[in-house]
């Protein structure tokens, strides 16, 4: 497994990320600019929210939660078979895709199937994680 803080590309076509709830939620605790953040690792990339991740945000009592409802609907919506982490791995894999998270047992599930992460270390800055 290797990490990188600098600029790395998988394939010529341009990559998938998934976002999951607390991906989502980020920008607005860490006041951050997720776009920003995450084409300074990857280039040019398609932000994908899994459906059920709308619903989750629907129905969080966090102080942010409108405002990350709000930007999960800037990006693209993925219809999944199932709910929860489930449904992260799922648009995961059908997308070959990176997952943006910081859930621990979502990070350790991710990691044992071999799908690359990015998760933001020190609360100031995202790692891309890679399987190599």
């Amino acid at each position: 497994m290797e990490t990188y803080r600098v600029r790395h590309s998988r394939a010529v076509n341009m990559q998938h990320v998934v976002l999951d709830t607390n991906a989502l939620l980020m920008p607005f605790e860490m006041r951050m600019n997720l776009d920003i953040a995450v084409a300074s690792l990857l280039g040019d990339v398609r932000m994908v929210v899994p459906g059920p991740m709308i619903g989750e945000l629907k129905n969080l009592e966090n102080k942010h939660s409108k405002a990350a409802l709000s930007l999960a609907r800037k990006y693209e919506i993925f219809h999944t078979e199932t709910s929860g982490d489930d449904a992260i791995v799922e648009a995961a894999v059908r997308l070959d895709a990176y997952v943006l998270t910081n859930d621990k047992e979502l990070k350790r599930r991710l990691r044992s199937l071999q799908i690359p992460l990015i998760y933001l270390r020190s609360n100031t800055h995202l790692i891309l994680e890679t399987i190599s």
